[in-house]
């Protein structure tokens, strides 16, 4: 739960943070921070490299000062420490991919139409342009990609908490890109897996998965997970998954995964989930919210609430733990032997 707040700037910090989120983006469109990652630059270095007038540059490095993100030293800009690891194109921990073509490109645009979902008003929401871009190959690989950016730090996390050392075959539900597949079957060299998506996002993940060296050990099944016959299996994943289909599909997902799991499998679900008091924590709770821009079914819902679902469809061992702080949870279960 977060401390109530009492002072006006911070709502005022809530009403701007538009502002800020703009102030990044374009930063990260101009490449702003790989440039300095190269060099520490003034405001005219940067200008002529990026092609933007000095002036103008000087207004967008005095915003990207104020909020942290970069440091004069020496008459010159370098990165904030957390600059330079997370928004220089191209490293390794890298999110400058993820924050600029999906957050900026992508989610940002939809949310004007969040009064329209939260007002029940169907015939005017953001979900349709998503149908659309996920059934256009260009713009659904616009997506996937930045997805895979975004998706690789959790992987990593997630392949570091569970032990599947012993499974064979896993079920990625929704698997998108691959990045999750990719990254446990690195992990656990025995493991196949299954990945199910969309088609033009299929078509994406065997790109990714022929770079990782695993196209002999990944399947692809294409079509929507709620019309398609799932292949059994001794893991089934689903991240971000729940929290973007309609509240009354979740139900059937789960007890599809339980039928797919063979006796003693595990099923692990990651995804934006709420505390139990509902009270936040604030990223998953402002995810949540965002879905409604693209839906009016969406809900939202707590690890507490999950782990009933899961006990009610017969799994066991249901054990939750933050992935990301703040904004994602693992909650893993296991189909009993019996």
């Amino acid at each position: 739960m977060a401390k109530p707040i009492e002072d006006v700037r911070e709502i005022s910090r809530i009403a701007y943070g538009f502002m800020a989120s703009k102030a990044l983006f374009a930063a990260l469109h101009l490449d702003v921070f790989s440039r300095l990652d190269a060099r520490p630059q003034t405001a005219a270095e940067l200008a002529a490299d990026a092609g933007v007038a000095e002036a103008r540059m000087q207004t967008l490095l005095s915003a990207l000062a104020g909020l942290g993100l970069i440091v004069a030293r020496d008459e010159r800009w370098i990165n904030a420490p957390a600059s330079a690891r997370y928004l220089v194109t191209g490293s390794r921990a890298g999110f400058s991919e993820y924050y600029r073509a999906q957050i900026d490109e992508q989610v940002y645009p939809l949310l004007t139409h969040l009064m329209n979902g939260l007002r029940g008003d169907d015939e005017h929401l953001a979900g349709v342009l998503h149908r659309d871009q996920m059934a256009d190959a260009k713009e659904a690989e616009q997506f996937s990609r930045a997805q895979h950016a975004g998706s690789l730090g959790p992987a990593h996390v997630l392949a570091r908490r569970v032990d599947l050392s012993n499974a064979t075959r896993l079920l990625d539900v929704a698997g998108g890109s691959g990045a999750f597949t990719i990254t446990l079957c690195a992990r656990f060299p025995e493991l196949r897996a299954t990945i199910l998506d969309f088609p033009n996002v299929i078509t994406v993940a065997r790109r990714y998965v022929a770079e990782a060296g695993l196209s002999d050990r990944v399947e692809f099944l294409s079509g929507n997970a709620l019309d398609l016959d799932w292949p059994s299996a001794d893991v089934v994943l689903m991240s971000y998954l729940l929290s973007a289909v309609p509240g009354a599909d979740i139900g059937t997902l789960l007890a599809r995964a339980h039928d797919a799991l063979s006796p003693g499998g595990r099923f692990l679900v990651h995804d934006f989930m709420l505390d139990d008091d509902r009270q936040g924590p604030d990223l998953a709770a402002l995810w949540f919210l965002q879905y409604l821009a693209l839906s009016t079914d969406t809900v939202s819902f707590s690890q507490a609430e999950i782990t009933d679902q899961l006990h009610e469809i017969g799994l066991a061992e249901i054990v939750g733990e933050p992935l990301i702080p703040s904004v994602t949870r693992l909650v893993s279960a296991v189909r009993p032997d019996h």
